[in-house]
């Protein structure tokens, strides 16, 4: 069984960057889809990004294309999650979120069984 744990976050202003890391330990995650999920006070969790376990499809949530890069180290069981623009729309907590690959894939919709305790991303205008 995989534990996740994120680091990174912080309190950043409008426009600038931040990268997040989940670091994965009990498991290798050479067989997981990983993925970044966030949720704002007062609002549902929203899926963010997601990775399948080689990293050959990646996904986003229409509100951070372009501004979020998803990506993985399996050697060093290390997820991790660029943030470039930012706006205070993107101040949340953020998780990192596991699943064993299966034949439902990696989307955002599918269900992740594995999450992280969350790091808490805040952007000021």
């Amino acid at each position: 069984q995989v534990q996740l744990a994120e680091s990174g976050g912080g309190s950043v202003q409008a426009g600038r960057s931040l990268r997040l890391s989940c670091a994965a330990s009990g498991d290798t995650t050479r067989r997981y889809c990983m993925a970044w999920f966030r949720q704002a006070p007062g609002k549902e969790r929203e899926g963010v990004a997601t990775i399948s376990p080689r990293g050959a499809t990646i996904d986003y949530a229409d509100s951070v294309k372009g501004r979020f890069t998803i990506s993985r180290d399996n050697d060093q069981n290390t997820l991790y999650l660029q943030m470039n623009t930012l706006t205070p729309e993107d101040t949340a907590m953020y998780y990192c979120a596991g699943r064993i690959y299966d034949w439902r894939g990696c989307g955002l919709s599918v269900p992740y069984n594995y999450w992280g305790q969350g790091t808490q991303v805040t952007v000021s205008s």
